[in-house]
C-alpha cells in the first residue's frame, strides 16, 4: 500500500539513510538540525471531520481513503501531513472502472453540487489534488482502477491505455508486445499517463521520445457538459487542436479516461555516460552544440560546480571517488569540474554514430570521458531522488526543488540568479541554503534549469512552512525576473498560480478562464487550481 505521508510504499526500502559523511557535510554547509515531531496515523484519522456526503455505492466515505487522498508530494503536502494539521479533506472517494463510472460519478457531482477532483498517482508537488476550504462537499476520483493496455495498433503505433495507468504497469504491457512509451519523469513509478497530460509533463529521455504533448494522440475526456473523444490524426490544419486544449487544464474542464499515445519499438541498445568538463562555461557550450547539432540523444543532464559536488558526496566518498578526483584533475577537470550525462538508445548503428559525434564534440571543449560506471549508477538511482527527502527528513533538514525553462541567451544569468536568490533568501535569520542547479531538459531554443535547495526545519512545523514560503517565493520571483516559464514539467496546480499571468499576459488568462466556464460553469472541477484568483 502507498504510504499515507510521504513518497512511494509502505515497504519501500529505496529511502536514503544519510551517511555520517553525508551529515557531517551538511552540518558543515548549513548547520546541524533535529528533526520535528511526527504525528501517527491513528493521531491523524482522529482529525477527520463527518463527511457532508451521505453514503453512497458511488463513492466511499472512510476516513482513512479520505485522508489518504487528501495531499500530494509537494513540501507544504508533506509538512501537513507529517504535523497532522491537514484541515481540510475529500469528503468521499470514488474508484471508478471504466469512463462509464467516471460519466455517472460527475453526472451525479452536477445534480448535487459536488465539487471534484481528479487523482492519479498523488505525486502532484504543485497542490493540484488539494481539497479547498469552502462549503461545498468535495469528490475525489481516484482514477488508479483503469490501469489497462485497452488497445494496440501496431500499424499506427498507438496505444491506449486507461488513464490511471502508472509508469510500471505501462511500460510491462508494452514490453510484453515489444514496444515502448519511454515517458520516464521522476515520479515515474507512481504517476499515471492520464495525470501525464493533465499536467504536461516531461520524461527523462524526452530528446528520443518527446514530452508528452508529442506521444499524446488523442483520448476520451468526461465532462460536466458530456463525453468528448478526440481523434487520433497524424497531422491537421482544422482550427486549434483539442489536444492542446486540453493538455495542461489540470481537471479544469473534464476527466482525461483514456489516452492514445504513440510508441515505438523497443530500441535494440541502450546505456548512459558521463563526461567531465573543466568548467560550467565549456559544458555550457558543449551541451548547447550538442543539442542544436540535433544529434540523436536520448537524454542530457548538465549538473553545475555544486551539483556535481553534492553528487559525488552523496555516492559516499571513499576510494573510488578520490581516485576519480585525481584522475579527472590529472585531465584538467579539477575544482569547478562539472558532470554531463548524456544517454544513447535505438539501433547498434544509431547507438555507435551518436556516442562518437558527441564524444568529439565533449573532446573539443575539454570534456573527460569516464566510460558508463557512472552511467549506469545514474540509471540505477533515476528514481531515488524523491526518497532523498525521507533521509534529509530524518535528520532535520528540509528538500525542495524549483524549475523553468527559459531561452539559451538567458540561462547563464538565470541559472546564477535562481540559485543565488534561493541561496540567500533566509539570510533575514541566519540561516544558510544550501542549492545546487542542473539542466535536465535541453531544446534548440533553451533549457529546462532544475534547482535544489535543502534547508534546517525550523523550531516547529509553522516556522519551516515559512522558511519554505520564502525560498519558494525567491525563486519564482527571480524565474518571472529572467522570462522563464513558472512550470517547465510540474504543471500549476495552486503554488504556481500567482506566477501564471507574467508567462500569459492578461488575455491570454481571460481565454484559459473562458475555456473552463464553457466545461464547467459552476466551477465544480477541481476548483483553485491552474488560474489565479479573480479580483
Amino acid at each position: 500500500m502507498k504510504r499515507w505521508n510521504g513518497w512511494g510504499d509502505d515497504k519501500n526500502d529505496l529511502d536514503y539513510e544519510l551517511s555520517g559523511a553525508t551529515l557531517a557535510y551538511l552540518e558543515v554547509l548549513i548547520g546541524s538540525s533535529e528533526a520535528l515531531r511526527e504525528a501517527s496515523l491513528e493521531q491523524v484519522l482522529e482529525t477527520v471531520p463527518a463527511s457532508q456526503l451521505a453514503a453512497h455505492d458511488l463513492y466511499s466515505i472512510d476516513a482513512e481513503d479520505r485522508l489518504r487522498h487528501a495531499r500530494g508530494q509537494s513540501l507544504p503536502d508533506w509538512l501537513a501531513l507529517r504535523s497532522g494539521e491537514l484541515g481540510v479533506f475529500p469528503d468521499a472517494v470514488a474508484f471508478p472502472q471504466n469512463s462509464e463510472d467516471v460519466q455517472a460519478l460527475l453526472h451525479h457531482a452536477g445534480e448535487h453540487q459536488i465539487d471534484v477532483i481528479p487523482y492519479g498517482g498523488g505525486t502532484s508537488v504543485v497542490g493540484h489534488i488539494n481539497p479547498e476550504a469552502q462549503g461545498r462537499p468535495v469528490l475525489t476520483i481516484d482514477m488508479t482502477r483503469m490501469n489497462e493496455l485497452m488497445d494496440l495498433d501496431r500499424d499506427s503505433q498507438i496505444a491506449t491505455f486507461g488513464a490511471g495507468t502508472v509508469g510500471p504497469e505501462i511500460e510491462s504491457q508494452l514490453a510484453a508486445q515489444g514496444y515502448t512509451l519511454g515517458h520516464y519523469p521522476q515520479s515515474w513509478e507512481c504517476s499515471t499517463i492520464g495525470g501525464w497530460v493533465a499536467s504536461r509533463s516531461s520524461g527523462q529521455q524526452s530528446l528520443r521520445y518527446g514530452r508528452i504533448e508529442q506521444m499524446f494522440a488523442g483520448g476520451r475526456i468526461e465532462t460536466l457538459k458530456g463525453r468528448l473523444d478526440i481523434p487520433t490524426i497524424p497531422a491537421s490544419s482544422a482550427g486549434p487542436d483539442l489536444r492542446e486544449m486540453f493538455m495542461g487544464t489540470e481537471g479544469r474542464m473534464g476527466i482525461i479516461t483514456e489516452v492514445k499515445a504513440r510508441v515505438t519499438p523497443l530500441p535494440e541498445q541502450e546505456s548512459f555516460h558521463v563526461v567531465f568538463f573543466p568548467s560550467w562555461e565549456a559544458g555550457l557550450a558543449a551541451v548547447r552544440e550538442i543539442i542544436q547539432s540535433k544529434m540523436q540523444l536520448s537524454m542530457m543532464r548538465l549538473s553545475n560546480a555544486i551539483e556535481t559536488d553534492t553528487q559525488l558526496r552523496l555516492a559516499g566518498g571513499g576510494a573510488a571517488v578520490a581516485a576519480l578526483q585525481k584522475y579527472l584533475a590529472f585531465r584538467g577537470a579539477g575544482d569547478g569540474k562539472v558532470m554531463f550525462t548524456f544517454g544513447v538508445t535505438g539501433s547498434r548503428d544509431q547507438c555507435r554514430s551518436a556516442l562518437k559525434l558527441t564524444m568529439r564534440v565533449a573532446r573539443r571543449h575539454g570534456g573527460v570521458g569516464t566510460g558508463t560506471a557512472l552511467g549506469k549508477k545514474w540509471e540505477h538511482s533515476r528514481f531515488r531522488s524523491p526518497y532523498l527527502r525521507h533521509g534529509l527528513w530524518d535528520a532535520g533538514y528540509a528538500v525542495d526543488t524549483m524549475e523553468t525553462a527559459i531561452d539559451w541567451v538567458r540561462v547563464p544569468e538565470a541559472v546564477e540568479g535562481i540559485q543565488g536568490d534561493i541561496t540567500r533568501a533566509l539570510e533575514d535569520e541566519g540561516e544558510s541554503v544550501h542549492a545546487f542547479t542542473h539542466l535536465s531538459h535541453m531544446y534548440g531554443q533553451g533549457s529546462s534549469i532544475y534547482t535544489t535547495y535543502i534547508f534546517r526545519c525550523g523550531a516547529n512545523y509553522p516556522e519551516t512552512h515559512t522558511r519554505w514560503a520564502k525560498l519558494k517565493a525567491a525563486g519564482a520571483e527571480a524565474i518571472v525576473r529572467f522570462g522563464g516559464t513558472i512550470s517547465h514539467q510540474h504543471g500549476v496546480g495552486v503554488d504556481h498560480a500567482k506566477y501564471l499571468p507574467a508567462e500569459k499576459g492578461e488575455l491570454g488568462i481571460a481565454a484559459i478562464r473562458g475555456m473552463v466556464d464553457l466545461f464547467d460553469p459552476q466551477r465544480q472541477m477541481n476548483p483553485g487550481k491552474l488560474l489565479p484568483p479573480e479580483g
